[in-house]
């Protein structure tokens, strides 16, 4: 097949590369995604929370309103010690506006609305086209895809997750990720309608597991644990009869809903929680990486999409304003890394406490992060 030319070409179509996409598109490039799945990402069956400064992200590049239509609002939490007791009960989030709002759906939820809006902006998705591998020259950067064509570009971006390709291409001894200590289980019930009120999650803090639980408005119970404990060899599964029955003997010790939630879900999923708790080379010439990709946190912090969302914005608000792509690149990695890196220490910390640590001062302000994420202010005002 013959090649083809672009500003950019974004390794993967989950939701950091269609947000890049989207956001890059807005910045005035154009851009081609990759992706390689035959149609459709594939789907664990997990859910996601995003926070509001996801959310505000998003709509720096026009996808809060159709990523809003997908699953259901958060708009206050609780958490629950293990005898049941309510230890804290506020707002969460920015809830005055229905685009900032804390946002739950699952995980093909997500990638769906943004593939979707991507398409919408007439923006290029060629699914079955994974990375094969990647040349850099003068140039450009041509990529080669398994779909038997190549794509040659100003930057090649690597939104291709924790197992990234475009990682290793530009450092080869890179470090890959690491079991960060804690199987995660997923799980909905129609069944178990645990105290709840419309748009709150209620989180627990047992004695053998951390456990997260809300109600949608079509009454299903979604729900998470985190357990400490090694590492499974088998992932992205339904678990084995004993490794429920563990699961469920733990929660049993607490005077908490959660055991009964989980004994009155049919499917559960387990995975591995894993992070990236170091990347030192983020780039070389012509290549990036972004989202988990670069720098992916155990999912305690629930951050993980949201700091894909705001790589989007700063990426592209980099090559809008800078006067070449290597300041840009450079100033994307100035702004991005103290965040991020942030972000993967806090989850780190936060994995398997026994109460909520104690986090040194971050090394940005709020104020910091709203500029940054503001379209119309440049990343250096």
């Amino acid at each position: 097949m013959p090649g083809q030319n672009a500003h950019v070409v974004i390794i993967g179509g989950g939701i950091a590369g269609t947000a890049a996409a989207l956001a890059l598109h807005r910045a005035g490039l154009r851009v081609v995604v990759c992706e390689a799945h035959p149609r459709t990402a594939t789907d664990l069956g997990a859910f996601l929370t995003l926070a509001s400064n996801g959310m505000k992200a998003l709509g720096q590049f026009g996808a809060a309103a159709p990523i809003s239509r997908a699953g259901f609002d958060l708009t206050s939490m609780s958490a629950l010690d293990e005898n049941g007791t309510e230890l804290i009960a506020r707002p969460l989030g920015e809830v005055e506006d229905e685009l900032t709002r804390f946002r739950c759906l699952r995980w093909s939820e997500l990638t769906a609305a943004l593939q979707a809006e991507v398409g919408v902006q007439g923006i290029e998705l060629r699914h079955g086209a994974g990375l094969l591998g990647a040349v850099e020259n003068a140039d450009g950067v041509t990529a080669e895809l398994a779909d038997g064509s190549t794509v040659t570009a100003d930057l090649l971006i690597g939104a291709d997750g924790l197992n990234s390709l475009v990682r290793t291409l530009i450092d080869p001894n890179a470090a890959g990720p690491r079991y960060a200590g804690q199987r995660v289980f997923y799980g909905y019930t129609s069944t178990a309608t645990p105290p709840s009120v419309p748009g709150r999650i209620t989180m627990v803090r047992g004695r053998a597991a951390s456990f997260g639980y809300t109600l949608s408005p079509a009454g299903q119970t979604y729900w998470f644990a985190r357990q400490t404990a090694p590492a499974l060899e088998q992932v992205g599964v339904e678990p084995s009869a004993e490794l429920r029955a563990q699961l469920l003997e733990g929660l049993q010790q607490d005077q908490t809903p959660t055991a009964e939630i989980v004994a009155a879900t049919e499917g559960i999923l387990v995975t591995n929680a894993r992070d990236l708790p170091q990347v030192e080379k983020w780039r070389s010439e012509r290549m990036l990486i972004i989202g988990d990709a670069a720098h992916a946190a155990s999912p305690a912090t629930g951050q993980g999409a949201s700091m894909a969302f705001e790589d989007a914005v700063v990426l592209a608000k980099a090559l809008r304003d800078s006067p070449d792509q290597d300041s840009a690149l450079k100033l994307y990695e100035q702004v991005r890394r103290p965040r991020t890196e942030y972000n993967i220490a806090a989850s780190a910390a936060m994995t398997g406490a026994s109460r909520p640590p104690t986090l040194p001062p971050a090394p940005f302000s709020d104020e910091d992060v709203a500029r940054h994420l503001e379209w119309d202010t440049p990343l250096s005002a």
